[in-house]
């Protein structure tokens, strides 16, 4: 069975391109108006303004490497864990080891990596039992 047609999967991909089209509404503006960005997002100033729009430009090449398993989970499936383990890693980076005044973007992946992790999960397991042979004595 193909993970992209069980239920859970197709909503992991759903999921993922929200993602990823929530990283872009972040990163371009970040790169383009940088210190706007910052402002408006309630966080301290950064100097230069060149690290903020390279942290979008990073943001904007993450999302693009997600997009393989936003199309095919069978052939990607690979890239799809990565995503889900790249969302963790923004958690832990930003809730951890960073101000609170930067924790609302580690929550920001949070809300990311909760489903994408159920849902990936969900429908792995779910095509591995298909998978699986049928024993002729149940």
């Amino acid at each position: 069975m193909s993970i992209n047609a069980v239920p859970a999967g197709r909503w992991f991909k759903r999921v993922l391109w929200l993602g990823i089209a929530s990283n872009l509404a972040l990163a371009i503006p970040t790169i383009l108006a940088p210190a706007r960005m910052l402002d408006f997002s309630s966080l301290p100033t950064a100097t230069p303004l060149v690290w903020p729009q390279f942290a979008g430009l990073l943001l904007v090449l993450l999302s693009v490497f997600y997009m393989p398993a936003g199309i095919d989970l069978d052939r990607f499936r690979a890239v799809a864990w990565l995503a889900v383990g790249a969302r963790l890693a923004g958690v832990v980076f930003f809730v951890i080891f960073q101000a609170a005044a930067y924790h609302t973007l580690g929550y920001f992946d949070l809300a990311f990596f909760v489903p994408e992790l159920t849902l990936l999960t969900a429908a792995t397991l779910r095509t591995a039992a298909a998978a699986e042979p049928k024993d002729a004595w149940r």
